[in-house]
C-alpha cells in the first residue's frame, strides 16, 4: 500500500531549507558531512548564524558559483565554500577546543538511525560506505549545545530510521533533541518523538505505519513543512 499518495516527501534540498527557518538568530552551528551541509545554503545573508566547519573555519559561507571557487577553501566534507564577512580559519587543534569546549550552540549531523531516547548512530564499519568511521560526530554530539538530525524517514529498503532502539553502532546516547525527516519534523521528548510538523496531506496514522518508534503530535505545532 501506498501511505504517500496524497503527499510529497521533501527532497534534500527542502528539508535543508526547513530546518534553516529554524535556527535562531546569533547562534553557531556546526554542520555534519552530508545532508547538514546544504543547511548553509538557505540562511539569507542578512540573517546572523555562525557556521563551524571542524576542519577549521568559523564563519562558513554557501556553496560558490563555479566561476567564484576558492580552492583553499573546503569544508569538512570536502566540498568548496565560501567565507562570509568576519569569517575565520584555524588549526585543527583550534577547532577541537571549540567544540569540546562547548561553544557550539547547535549541531546537525546525518544519521542511519535515531531512537525514541534520543541515541543516535551515523556511522558504519562497512567497507562500502563513504564514511566508514565514526570522525569528529562524538565530539560534536557531546559539545554542543543542541543536535538536531538531517535524514531521510526510511532506508531504501523501506525501514524506519526512527527507532526504539538503535541497531547501528551508537555515536552518542540521549543526544538527539530533533529530527528533520522527509516526511516530519520531530522532537525527542521523556515521552519519546512529538511530532512537531508533517509534509502536506500526510495524517499521524500513515507517519506511524512507517515509523518503528511510536509517534504523537507535539502539544504546541510549529507550523506546515513547505
Amino acid at each position: 500500500m501506498n501511505f504517500f499518495a496524497a503527499c510529497k516527501p521533501m527532497t534534500r534540498n527542502e528539508m535543508a531549507e526547513r530546518l534553516a527557518r529554524d535556527i535562531p538568530e546569533g547562534w553557531y552551528v556546526n554542520l555534519g558531512i552530508g545532508a547538514p551541509l546544504k543547511v548553509a545554503d538557505y540562511v539569507p545573508v542578512e540573517r546572523e548564524v555562525i557556521f563551524h566547519s571542524e576542519n577549521g573555519v568559523l564563519g562558513m559561507g554557501p556553496a560558490p558559483q563555479p566561476d567564484q571557487v576558492n580552492r583553499w577553501l573546503i569544508n569538512a566534507g570536502k566540498q568548496y565554500v565560501t567565507l562570509r564577512t568576519g569569517g575565520s580559519y584555524m588549526h585543527h587543534a583550534d577547532s577541537f577546543a571549540l567544540i569540546r569546549g562547548g561553544h557550539l550552540d547547535l549541531c546537525v549531523l546525518g544519521a542511519f538511525q535515531v531512537a525514541e531516547n534520543g541515541d543516535i548512530a551515523n556511522w558504519s564499519t562497512s567497507d562500502n560506505d563513504t564514511a566508514p568511521a565514526v570522525g569528529g560526530a562524538m565530539d560534536l554530539a557531546a559539545g554542543a549545545r543542541q543536535l538536531w538530525v538531517i535524514m531521510d524517514h526510511q532506508t531504501k529498503s523501506g525501514e524506519s530510521r526512527l527507532v526504539r532502539r538503535c541497531t547501528y553502532p551508537l555515536t552518542a546516547i540521549g543526544a538527539v533533541k530533533r529530527v528533520y525527516t522527509n516526511l516530519a519534523v520531530l522532537d525527542v521528548t521523556e515521552d519519546g518523538f512529538a511530532v512537531r510538523d508533517m509534509v502536506p496531506g500526510l495524517t499521524l496514522d500513515a507517519l506511524q505505519k512507517v515509523t518503528d518508534a511510536p509517534v504523537r503530535m507535539a502539544k504546541v505545532n510549529a507550523g506546515a513543512a513547505s
